[in-house]
């Protein structure tokens, strides 16, 4: 016997004519789907109790067509949406797609009760609410999730957004449509770009990187408030180093062994980049070295484009640093490489601001945000560890758990 006949014990024969049962079956719908003008909340409710009863040993092909006849109330019994969102998939289909009086604790019922083949049905669902969606997402069905999101009525809550920002690093199908999704915000979208593939790079950097024009508008005279204070508030001054205009680490020049950032990069391209040139490549532009570190390393290459725009360096200096890391520049036929020539496309496309936006977040989840209680979490992969309303934090254990984790 089937799980459907199973849950509905369904008798297997039955040489009896059925007409009485049929045309009961049409009348009880019937009533159920009549106006509350004609029949009140109670009358309605035993109906469909009756009703249940009947479904319960009746023919998949009787519960398809009360299915079919109920799907457009606009109220249906509780008891008979129960029943009936938990049957075949193409019965309980015939709700799911059309009936538009299903609460958002129907469809998580439905969710969590009945199958895969469900739950993808109703991933194209019009109008699914963030609570319902969250259900959708907890279940790690890739495809699934993946028709939740190319779904443009459906609605997606953060904590969900995170969720599935975070299953994008094993399944990378889910990016392309996640980037489109309105709800996505820079924080998810920067994380995304350490794995993401060169074409869902391209659209963060043209639709994530932001200005800060208003925030230095806006906060234009607290600078001189904070250095009346001398920088003491660390709560104030990490907000400033973000929001100002200047990338570079002046401060840094002094204790450098180099005398500017351009040095540093000439004499790597020269030398080779080691690990002292790296790290005050890395105090020069304005960054920790563990950000200077992830963007320097990175295989694709454009952090490095996104560094250099930030910081004001040159074309040349650019090529210096791509050539001090010892990357190709040429294929075998004299072409230029691909990432090579991604690279030299991503320093032309962004303006200085927003890249230092990117940078500076980066470098903020990346270091300001990486406290040693943060690093113990990432390491043993405590993620209640982190503060659920830092979007520094978050981004930190999304981008550096499986690097610091091995």
């Amino acid at each position: 016997m089937s799980d459907a006949s199973a849950l509905f014990g369904e008798e297997t024969a039955s040489p009896a004519p059925l007409r009485a049962r049929h045309a009961l079956l049409k009348r009880l719908a019937d009533v159920v789907s009549l106006p509350a003008s004609r029949v009140n909340a109670f009358e309605r409710a035993v109906t469909g109790d009756l009703l249940v009863e009947m479904l319960r040993l009746a023919t998949p092909e009787e519960r398809r067509r009360v299915a079919a006849r109920l799907a457009p109330l606009a109220e249906l019994p509780n008891s008979v949406s129960r029943l009936l969102l938990r049957d075949e998939p193409a019965i309980a289909g015939l709700l799911i797609e059309q009936c538009a009086s299903l609460t958002d604790a129907d469809l998580i019922g439905c969710a969590r009760d009945a199958g895969p083949e469900h739950r993808l049905m109703m991933a194209s669902r019009r109008g699914l609410s963030e609570i319902v969606t969250e259900t959708l997402f907890s279940f790690g069905e890739m495809e699934v999730i993946e028709a939740v999101l190319r779904n443009a009525t459906a609605r997606l809550s953060q904590v969900g957004l995170e969720a599935v920002v975070a299953l994008t690093r094993q399944h990378p199908a889910l990016s392309a449509p996640l980037l489109k999704r309105p709800e996505l915000r820079p924080a998810g979208a920067y994380v995304m770009f350490w794995w993401c593939g060169p074409e869902d790079r391209r659209t963060i950097l043209q639709r994530f990187a932001v200005s800060r024009e208003v925030m230095q508008e806006v906060s234009e005279d607290v600078f001189a408030l904070a250095a009346e204070e001398g920088w003491a508030d660390p709560v104030a001054r990490k907000a400033l180093q973000f929001i100002e205009r200047r990338q570079r680490n002046r401060a840094a020049i002094g204790k450098s062994p180099f005398d500017d950032l351009e040095q540093a990069v000439a004499v790597a391209a020269r030398d080779g980049l080691s690990r002292q040139t790296a790290t005050e490549i890395a105090y020069l532009s304005g960054i920790k070295p563990l950000s200077g570190a992830k963007i320097l390393g990175d295989p694709g290459g454009e952090p490095l484009a996104i560094l250099c725009k930030a910081t004001g360096l040159s074309r040349t200096d650019l090529h210096h640093l791509w050539r001090s890391m010892r990357r190709p520049e040429r294929l075998a036929d004299g072409a230029a490489h691909p990432d090579w020539e991604r690279v030299q496309i991503t320093y032309e496309m962004l303006a200085v601001d927003r890249a230092q936006t990117v940078l500076r977040y980066w470098n903020w989840s990346l270091s300001s945000a990486l406290t040693p209680e943060l690093m113990r979490a990432i390491r043993e992969g405590e993620e209640d560890a982190v503060d659920e309303y830092s979007a520094p934090e978050w981004a930190a254990m999304m981008i550096l758990g499986e690097d610091l984790g091995r």
